[in-house]
C-alpha cells in the first residue's frame, strides 16, 4: 500500500475554489472524455451524513484502457474503468477510487508539494493559454505567477488530498501503485492549473448557476462517452448479384465470377506456342545421321519434369505440333 498527501496552493480565496473546483472538474471532464473513454457521471445529488452535515455525493466511471501502459493492458479487461466516489463536504471531501476492494489500514504517508506554475506536465497536456508563468486574469488582476509565488501571493489557500493506492497482486502490487500515483499527480496538477487559468469564466458564478453548467455539461459529457457512431455502417439495401454500389466518385466492383466483355479472350485467336517446331542443330552431325538432315525434338520447359516416360497422348501431341 502506498499513501502520499498532495498539497496544492491555489491564488484564491476558499469560497472561491469551491466554485473554481467545480467548474474545473466539469469542464476538465468534458474536454477529457470522447469515443467511450473519460468520466461518466452516474449519480450526482444532495448527500447529508449525520457526522459532516449536509454536502454532495457523486459517483462517477473513469474509463481510461488506452491511457495504460502496454504491460497494464496486458492483464486488464478490455473495457477497464475506475470507480470514484465522493463525499463532499466542503472544505473537506473524502474521495474513494476502486479497482478491487480492499481493506484500508493506517500507514506513515509521504507529503508532496504541487506547484501549479512550474511544476511539468506531460507535453500533450500543454497548453499556451493555461501556462500559469505568462497568465495574467483579467477579472481579478491575478498573475503573473512569479518564482517563490507561493510565498508572496495574496490571497492564498491550499488544497489537501490524501491518496491511498492499495494493490495486492504479486509481481504487479509496486509498479501498478506507483503507475496510480503518478497518473493522480498528473490529474491534480492540470486540473488546478485550469482552475485559475479559467478563473475568469467561473468567478462571477453563484454556486446556482455553477450547479445547473455542472449538469448541463455532465449530460453531454455522457453523451460524448457513450453516444457515437459506429465505425461500420451495414446497408439494408439489396445489391446486384453483378455489381456493388459505392461512392460516385469510385468505380464499381464486378461481383460475379464471369470476366467482362473487355478483358474476354476472343476464342479464334490462334494460341502461342513456347517452343519451336524445328530445330536445327549445328554441325558436327551425329556419326549415325546424315550430314544436312534436321531433327525435330520435344518442345523444352523450365519446370521439372516427372521421370516416369510420356504418354501415347502426349506423344501424339507432339506430333501434331
Amino acid at each position: 500500500m502506498l499513501m502520499k498527501e498532495y498539497r496544492i496552493c491555489m491564488p484564491l480565496t476558499v469560497e472561491e475554489y469551491r466554485i473554481g473546483q467545480l467548474y474545473m472538474i466539469s469542464k476538465h471532464s468534458h474536454e477529457q472524455s470522447d469515443r467511450g473513454e473519460g468520466v461518466e457521471v452516474v449519480q450526482n445529488e444532495p448527500y447529508e451524513d449525520p457526522a459532516h452535515g449536509q454536502g454532495q455525493y457523486t459517483e462517477k466511471r473513469v474509463y481510461l484502457n488506452s491511457k495504460l501502459p502496454s504491460w497494464a493492458r496486458a492483464v486488464v479487461p478490455k473495457i477497464f474503468y475506475v470507480t470514484e466516489k465522493a463525499w463532499n463536504y466542503y472544505p473537506y471531501t473524502i474521495t474513494e477510487y476502486t479497482i478491487f476492494d480492499t481493506e484500508l489500514k493506517d500507514q506513515e504517508r509521504e507529503v508532496c508539494f504541487i506547484d501549479i506554475a512550474y511544476d511539468e506536465i506531460p507535453e500533450r497536456y500543454y497548453k499556451e493559454s493555461e501556462d500559469l508563468r505568462y497568465f495574467k486574469s483579467e477579472k481579478t488582476s491575478r498573475g503573473i505567477l512569479q518564482e517563490g509565488w507561493r510565498d508572496t501571493q495574496d490571497p492564498i489557500m491550499c488544497s489537501y488530498k490524501l491518496v491511498t493506492v492499495k494493490f495486492e497482486v504479486w509481481g504487479l502490487q509496486t509498479r501498478v501503485e506507483q503507475f496510480v500515483h503518478k497518473v493522480v499527480r498528473d490529474v491534480l496538477l492540470l486540473g488546478h492549473r485550469q482552475a485559475f487559468a479559467w478563473v475568469d469564466e467561473w468567478i462571477d458564478m453563484t454556486m446556482d448557476e455553477v450547479r445547473e453548467f455542472e449538469r448541463a455539461i455532465q449530460e453531454a459529457t455522457n453523451q460524448k462517452i457513450g453516444m457515437f457512431p459506429p465505425s461500420i455502417s451495414i446497408s439494408e439495401t439489396p445489391l446486384s448479384s453483378c455489381a456493388l454500389t459505392g461512392p460516385a466518385s469510385a468505380p464499381s466492383t464486378p461481383m460475379c465470377t464471369d470476366a467482362p466483355e473487355s478483358l474476354s479472350v476472343p476464342k479464334d485467336r490462334p494460341r502461342k506456342k513456347s517452343a519451336p517446331e524445328t530445330l536445327t542443330l549445328p554441325d558436327p552431325a551425329p556419326s549415325d545421321v546424315p550430314q544436312g538432315s534436321t531433327l525435330s525434338p520435344l518442345p523444352t520447359s523450365n519446370h521439372l519434369q516427372p521421370s516416369t516416360p510420356p504418354s501415347n497422348s502426349e506423344l501424339a501431341e507432339v506430333e501434331d505440333q
